[in-house]
């Protein structure tokens, strides 16, 4: 098992829009296709950069990610989502993910 640390940096002044496709399509898209999210959604509330969304994903296996990462750039509810969204410029301009496994004193 290993862990994916998700930040995706909005335009300026598109954060608001980034959270709501998150909440209205990604999250539902996220379980339609096996992704688990284990921690909230965060914004930085005190910090140099507040246009950031960050979040945490559980996988069992690199194949799983794979897999449901395909399956969800894929999905017709979330191509459509996106060419919505970013009809006037793109919404997330960044999208940084970092693989983590936990140290062994920590679980």
């Amino acid at each position: 098992m290993f862990y994916e640390f998700r930040t995706y940096t909005a335009a300026p002044g598109k954060l608001p829009a980034a959270l709501k496709r998150f909440e209205t399509v990604t999250v539902p898209l996220f379980e339609k296709h096996a992704i688990r999210r284990i921690t909230p959604v965060f914004t930085v509330a005190v910090g140099e950069d507040n246009t950031q969304l960050k979040y945490v994903l559980q996988w069992d296996s690199h194949e799983q990610r794979e897999r449901s990462w395909a399956a969800f750039r894929a999905d017709p509810d979330w191509q459509k989502a996106l060419a919505e969204y970013d009809k006037d410029g793109p919404v997330v301009v960044k999208i940084a993910n970092e693989l983590l496994t936990a140290a062994p004193f920590s679980v």
